[in-house]
Order: structure tokens, then C-alpha cells, then sequence
């Protein structure tokens, strides 16, 4: 049995998939990403599903796409744990850019490839191997563009009083806004990126809105600017993205790269079909 996993910060999608390619079963975990979990905590995600805890045994090959991933250092941790919960397989680990990459570009293509998700990063394809000028230093200093990025953003004018008023009495009746709660949030809960990233749902819901779009609109400029632009070729291929917020904000995303003289590629909100065909074909 093949697994094949596709992970954010937020939650990971599985497939196992027999010998021939057929669909054993599909389930979704928590994510799995190893910058903000510890190993117990992994490993109790994955006991918590029966599918996964039950044909632990049988599994002989598991290939792991994820957040968090983009060291050598994270990725052999990562392994680690993988090989300890499933002891016949072999193990594959990559970074979660490479599912977007095998997902959205055809065999032997150039492509620059994004990600905005619960976090965002953004790697050049040259057809074999990925390349990527900005290391991601994780939420708290980067992932621009991002769910939680935008959470950020949100959170912030509503304390500083910047958010209009229409908009902060329905922020106050979506989301518990006490100080106590999002502090909790923040340093005594895992996955502080995940919370942050659930307020992005109120920013697509009022997209149209003038102040939310001047939010949305310099985060994409600013990640045009410093992450897409930092290839030479950027603008002589296709830009590809894979997440959530890239798929809500589809029409933003094409206003912005046409504006900067960019051809906007595949847009999917998940990966994890493309990772099918990919380790099927």
C-alpha cells in the first residue's frame, strides 16, 4: 500500500492506493507540520484516524508532501517520525511546493510555482528541479500573502481602531475577539498560524469591500514584488498556484499579475488530485 499525503499547517489530506492505482481509502488529519508540532503530537494525529492507525503495517511506501519542510533539518525529523509510525515503508519527504509543482505543471514544463495557503512561498520549476531565491522564515516573519497574513492584518485593525465600523460589528458577531482568547490563541495552543489563518475567511466574504481590498491588493503587489519578480524569466512563463486563498481570490490574483505583465497559470485550491495522477502514471 502507497500513501500519498498532502499537508498544510491546518489539516492534511491522505490517499492509499494499491499496486494498480485504485483508491484504498481517503482521510483527512490535522497538519502535520514539523516547524510547530513536536513529535508526540504527530504521532497522535495520526492514531486518531483508524484507516491510517489500522493499515500502519501494511503501508510500503509513504510519500509526504508539507508545510515545514523545507530543510534538510525538518525533513529527516519528519521521516523520522514517519518511519518510526509506519515501520515497512519507505519514506519520501518533500516540501509542500513540490505537490503544487507535480499537481499544476506538465512533465518536463518551466513554471514559477506559488502557494497561498495557511502560509505562502513561491519556487521556480525548470521542468526537473525546484528552485527557490527566498527561504521562508515561517509565519511570524514571512508568509506573505498568506491566511494567516491576512488574519494578521485583520486582527490588528480591529485593535487599532482602523477597521471600519461596518465591518467591526460583523467581525465581533463571527469570531470570539477577547484579548484572553486570541493570546491563548497564540502562545498556548499548537498551530498559532492555523488560528490566525481562520479570520482570512472573513476577508473573502467582504473582498469587495474598499478597505479589504486595499489589504488584499498590497499583499499581492508585495508578493509579486518580492517573491514572483525574483526570477528573471518570470514574466516569459506561466505562474501557478495551489491554495486556498489563491483559489478565493482568483480574480485579484489575475487583476495583479496582469497589471505587472504576468501570465497567471493553474489555479486549484488542492493539490491532491494532480498527486494522484502523478504517482499513478
Amino acid at each position: 500500500m502507497r500513501l500519498v499525503v498532502d499537508s498544510g499547517s491546518t489539516k492534511a489530506d491522505w490517499i492509499a492506493l494499491d499496486n494498480k492505482g485504485n483508491i484504498q481509502f481517503t482521510v483527512t488529519t490535522l497538519g502535520l507540520n514539523p516547524e510547530v508540532l513536536e513529535k508526540e503530537e504527530m504521532l497522535e494525529r495520526m492514531s486518531q484516524r483508524f484507516d491510517i492507525s489500522h493499515n500502519r503495517d501494511l503501508v510500503t511506501h509513504l510519500f509526504f508532501y508539507g508545510a515545514g519542510c523545507g530543510t534538510d533539518r525538518m525533513k529527516n525529523f519528519l521521516a523520522g517520525v514517519f518511519r518510526e509510525y509506519f515501520p515497512n515503508a519507505e519514506v519520501v519527504v518533500h516540501e509542500d511546493t513540490y505537490a503544487a509543482v507535480y499537481a499544476t505543471t506538465p512533465r518536463g514544463e518551466e513554471a514559477i510555482v506559488c502557494i497561498l495557503g495557511t502560509g505562502s512561498n513561491c519556487s521556480y520549476f525548470d521542468g526537473k528541479e525546484l528552485h527557490q531565491k527566498v527561504q521562508s522564515l515561517g509565519y511570524i516573519a514571512m508568509d506573505d500573502c498568506s491566511g494567516n497574513r491576512f488574519g494578521r492584518h485583520l486582527i490588528r485593525a480591529y485593535y487599532f481602531g482602523t477597521m471600519p465600523i461596518e465591518l467591526t460589528e460583523k467581525f465581533e458577531k463571527e469570531y470570539d475577539l477577547d484579548p484572553d482568547v486570541i493570546k491563548h490563541n497564540f502562545y498556548k495552543v499548537p498551530n498559532p498560524n492555523a488560528y490566525l489563518a481562520t479570520f482570512a475567511k472573513f476577508l473573502i466574504q467582504h473582498k469587495d469591500h474598499e478597505f479589504i481590498r486595499a489589504i488584499i491588493v498590497k499583499e499581492m503587489q508585495f508578493f509579486v514584488d518580492h517573491y514572483i519578480m525574483q526570477y528573471e524569466n518570470c514574466k516569459t512563463i506561466p505562474v501557478h498556484f495551489i491554495g486556498s486563498i489563491a483559489y478565493y481570490l482568483k480574480s485579484e490574483l489575475q487583476e495583479i499579475l496582469t497589471q505587472n505583465g504576468l501570465t497567471l497559470g493553474n489555479v486549484y485550491r488542492k493539490p491532491i488530485d494532480g498527486l494522484i495522477n502523478y504517482h499513478t502514471v
